[in-house]
């Protein structure tokens, strides 16, 4: 059975589309209990990243998703527009608390040497 409708032509690689009945076949296989996705993709001959796309998109959409969904599989997201918090400035500077039974020591570092205090802080855990 050819469940892929456009084939490989001239030497070149096109992306492959999937009739909705065989995402449907694969979707189903894939729901058995005790089933595996992978095997399933393989026996289809379809990746089985893909298999779980398809299958993720029926639990979550419904049947319906698998007429409504591109070539690949996935649904081009609309663009939503998001208000961020304000930038937070960078802190002024890096501070370490270093803790050794009762002893507690307190540094305070410029955030612009951080390389050196990173070096400190190797030559400090040897």
């Amino acid at each position: 059975m050819n469940t892929i409708s456009d084939e490989v032509s001239a030497g070149r690689r096109r992306r492959r589309k999937h009739s909705v009945e065989f995402k449907s076949q694969v979707v189903t296989a894939c729901s058995q209990p005790g089933v595996s996705i992978a095997a399933v993709a393989m026996a289809n001959g379809v990746n089985a990243n893909l298999a779980r796309r398809w299958v993720l998109d029926v639990e979550r959409h419904g049947e319906s998703q698998l007429v409504t969904t591109s070539d690949s599989g996935i649904v081009p997201p609309s663009f939503v527009p998001l208000q961020l918090p304000p930038a937070q400035p960078a802190p002024e500077d890096i501070r370490i608390e270093l803790r050794r039974g009762t002893t507690v020591i307190n540094v305070s570092w410029p955030s612009g040497a951080a390389a050196e205090c990173a070096a400190w802080m190797r030559e400090l855990l040897r």
